[in-house]
């Protein structure tokens, strides 16, 4: 039998920042409706509504000291290490990120140079032949970098880093209640090509655009506050039209790459699922379930961090694979030979999904 080029995990690492803002952080802050009116309900009663919908009570912003590739860059030089290569042996650098590098002072988006020959720099690289560049492809970017990494390594690229990093608490609007959702982190991996008789690794993926009417389900936009002081823009979400949304599209995108790899849902050790909502991520996996005739979720399926991490965009996933990796969520162990499905929705709005079985 032939053996086949496949795309293996060497490595992982993640920057887990240092502040932690509870949400009672938040019972001070003046909240408006997208009208520009003040929000009637007293901010207990909207954190209690906010924690029971989302599953958020705390979550990490970076100090001032640091901004998105230098997050980055932490995490990459981990994955490299736990990876144990040779830094200039990798072919492509892959940064996901949405707003590039904002700085604390004057909240400008930096993206020239790129993050990634930023982080590229900061690993100290020299190899002209390592290309570094970005991808901003809503939260769902650094699963489409992985995908496009597994492409990469299928074309005879033998080893590829895909970061994913941001700072969300620098674009968010204090005066919007959505803001409690948004938080800051990196992670990253490094994949390598393996030649193997049996299919391992990345078996397959499913991406797709809905950019007609969903476009601008997420946006940039002026604050809520009719009095916000400047001509900033921050971060906006139609979060209803997100949700229904995402409950109709995502499960049969997950279930797509779980019938390209040739599986069913039941062949399945875990879901390692964007976070932005607990309340969604559990309906979409009951509808995912649905589409096989299943009813019951299997235990310790989908494991969360959303609960102290929130939502950190495109670090989400590969903060979440590796802290599995180390065994620091309880209840969750990546086993040898189990097949893991990885799925992200974001701004675009973009939906993908790739399975993973572990060497």
């Amino acid at each position: 039998m032939s053996s086949t080029r496949y795309s293996i995990i060497a490595g992982s690492g993640s920057y887990i920042p240092t502040k932690i803002i509870a949400n009672s952080d938040f019972k001070d802050h003046l909240f408006y409706d997208q009208d520009g009116t003040r929000l009637q309900k007293s901010n207990d009663e909207i954190i209690s509504k906010f924690e029971q919908i989302t599953g958020i009570r705390e979550r990490r912003y970076v100090t001032d000291d640091l901004v998105a590739s230098d997050i980055g860059f932490l995490a990459a030089r981990d994955a490299i290490e736990a990876a144990n290569i040779n830094p200039e042996k990798i072919d492509y650098i892959i940064v996901a990120h949405n707003f590039g590098d904002v700085n604390p002072v004057n909240f400008r988006s930096e993206f020239v140079p790129s993050l990634a020959s930023r982080v590229k720099h900061h690993l100290g690289i020299s190899n002209p032949d390592t290309v570094a560049y970005d991808l901003p492809f809503g939260c769902a970017g650094w699963l489409q970098g992985m995908i496009q990494a597994d492409q990469y390594i299928k074309a005879g690229a033998n080893c590829v880093l895909v970061i994913g990093a941001e700072t969300l608490s620098r674009v968010c609007d204090p005066c919007d209640r959505d803001s409690m959702i948004y938080a800051d982190g990196a992670g990253a991996v490094v994949l390598v090509a393996t030649e193997s008789e049996k299919p391992v690794g990345i078996l397959s993926h499913t991406a797709k655009t809905y950019a007609n009417e969903l476009a601008f389900v997420l946006r940039m936009d002026k604050s809520y506050a009719p009095d916000y002081p400047g001509n900033r823009f921050f971060l906006k979400m139609n979060g209803r039209k997100l949700y229904e949304y995402a409950l109709k599209l995502v499960p049969g995108v997950i279930k797509e790459s779980i019938d390209k790899a040739g599986l069913s849902i039941t062949d399945l050790q875990m879901l390692l699922i964007h976070q932005a909502n607990h309340k969604m991520d559990e309906a979409i996996v009951k509808q995912l379930l649905e589409l096989y005739s299943l009813k019951q979720v299997p235990d310790n399926f989908m494991p969360m961090t959303i609960s102290w991490l929130g939502n950190s965009s495109v670090a989400t996933l590969p903060t979440l694979y590796n802290l599995l990796g180390k065994g620091e969520i309880a209840n969750h162990t990546l086993n040898k030979g189990s097949f893991i499905v990885f799925a992200s929705v974001g701004a675009g709005v973009n939906i993908n999904s790739m399975v993973y079985n572990i060497p």
